[in-house]
């Protein structure tokens, strides 16, 4: 069974991606990661670009060791010798080199014949083999440039000892059969010992399905980025290559060796570091990608998962599938949840809840902890009058002014007013609550959403605290989030309350 190398290019064409500079060090903190998911090779930089480009190629040669090296170049002396420069911190260094071989390239962007690419090619590859034995040789928008010229170019810079010949589609321009039979047409022309890669663009969203056809008709290393970021739309994602090769192995009969359980850890450093965020439906990585909403899905996935899930999210390194409840979901799946959550329901109460649940459902996209722990409570605490009602706030917050809040409370028949400082207007509210009420809980959860639309929209603050180790849950509603804050936080102390007297009253039966 023949391995696949993943050449690893986000630290160099990923970050070509607009407004995805990456200094030197977050270079080096993903390069580590890299090694981590087993990579082979680390394309670290492109030396010329930048001294910070030539730096991160150093200190990643440096402090990363397990995989190959490499560093970009053109066809240019310079260029060459300032890569060479940087890799000599490198265990295992290689170097890039590139020349456009197109015919658009040689007329417009480059003004030369094909005789004068040839000639190119073959001395600075000359040049640079007096210095580096591992040398990986790119014709340029290859996809576009005349089979029987992109051979010659090759087998030119072969004899001058490149062991690695990439094929890049540099515009994504190519479709997966023509892409295969181009790579087929060089497997079978240039010598065995010649490691043919592929370095596909995504302009037309074919990028990994033309990854994976070049790799069925030969190709043994594929170039690739984590998220697929890169130039214009991207390059071929990485966790979607090997997740292909991994999951249809026996279509593919080629080996990984990648460590994938770090995949998804990978794509969330590379997504923080970058401020390229991931698209919810990404596949792998993407945050939808082992989620389940619909009823029928997800009774499916309990009963057996295999009925639509075709990889364990563990495979990627995430822990666990997600039953996302929303207007799709069944009671399968609530009375799942609400399970999780320490609520055992019997199925009358189950109905009920199901019912407001769906109800809920329909304002909102998604439903979370806290919502089905307010609606769960709603059907199972017994009605009773709460114990605190707001009456009054005032906040004092300004950018320089220490935040203060003054909160009036009614106990029954009793009014009681506290303030307190705070590190913003809520921590100041919570606390001036908290003197009143003489609890001491601890934030859990604290969410706000807006649940209609316009200027004077109702916004609401659901929050989840743990007071004397009962969890319990508040929702409050206002067009001033500030007041929809004390609501909530009096709506789980009332909560509390209850559960309180109603664990009391168990125990006195007991």
């Amino acid at each position: 069974m023949d391995r696949i190398i993943f050449f690893d290019t986000t630290l160099r064409d990923g970050e070509q991606s607009p407004g995805a500079s990456l200094t030197s060090n977050a270079k080096l903190t993903i390069a580590k990661q890299l090694a981590l998911l087993g990579v082979d090779v680390i394309e670290a930089g492109f030396p010329v670009a930048s001294e910070d480009d030539a730096k991160a190629v150093e200190i990643i040669g440096k402090h990363v060791s397990g995989p190959v090296i490499c560093a970009l170049a053109r066809c240019v002396t310079k260029d060459i010798e300032i890569a060479l420069k940087s890799l000599e911190t490198a265990r295992k260094p290689r170097l890039h080199l590139f020349l456009a071989t197109s015919e658009i390239h040689r007329k417009f962007k480059l003004a030369k014949a094909k005789d004068e690419i040839i000639r190119i090619a073959r001395e600075m590859v000359k040049f640079s083999k007096k210095f580096i034995d591992d040398i990986e040789f790119s014709p340029e928008d290859a996809t576009r440039t005349e089979p029987d010229f992109l051979l010659e170019v090759c087998r030119t810079v072969v004899d001058e000892g490149v062991r690695t010949v990439n094929i890049p589609d540099t515009v994504g321009y190519a479709v997966p059969e023509e892409y295969g039979n181009l790579i087929n047409y060089l497997k079978n022309n240039l010598p065995d010992n010649v490691v043919i890669s592929v370095h596909c663009h995504n302009d037309l969203g074919l990028a990994v399905a033309n990854s994976l056809t070049a790799i069925k008709n030969g190709a043994r290393q594929v170039e690739c980025t984590i998220n697929g970021i890169g130039e214009r739309a991207g390059n071929a994602s990485l966790e979607e290559i090997a997740m292909n090769l991994i999951v249809r192995k026996k279509y593919y009969n080629v080996d990984v060796g990648l460590k994938t359980t770090h995949i998804y850890r990978t794509s969330k450093l590379v997504s923080s570091l970058t401020g390229i965020p991931v698209q919810p439906n990404k596949a792998i990585v993407g945050d939808n990608a082992f989620r389940h909403e619909s009823g029928i899905h997800q009774d499916g996935v309990l009963k057996y998962r295999q009925t639509y899930e075709i990889m364990h999210p563990k495979m990627v390194g995430i822990p666990e599938s997600t039953l996302v409840l929303g207007k799709h979901s069944g009671r399968h799946a609530l009375k799942l949840r609400l399970k999780s959550l320490g609520i055992n329901v019997d199925d009358e109460s189950l109905n009920k809840i199901f019912e407001q649940f769906k109800k809920l459902a329909d304002k909102k996209k998604e439903i979370n902890d806290m919502d089905l722990l307010v609606l769960a409570e709603q059907e199972t605490l017994p009605a009773v009058e709460p114990v605190y009602q707001l009456e009054y706030f005032h906040i004092v917050s300004g950018s320089s002014t220490l935040p203060s809040a003054t909160v009036r409370i009614r106990k029954k028949d009793k009014i009681i007013e506290d303030a307190s400082l705070g590190d913003g207007p809520v921590d100041a509210l919570y606390k001036a609550i908290d003197r009143i009420v003489k609890l001491s809980p601890k934030l859990n959860d604290y969410k706000i959403s807006a649940i209609s639309s316009g200027k004077d929209a109702q916004g609401e603050v659901a929050v989840s605290l743990v007071i004397d180790g009962i969890t319990v849950a508040g929702k409050g509603i206002s067009t001033d989030i500030i007041e929809a804050s004390a609501k909530a936080y009096l709506h789980a102390i009332n909560q509390y309350f209850i559960r309180r007297t109603i664990t009391k009253k168990k125990y006195r039966g007991a």
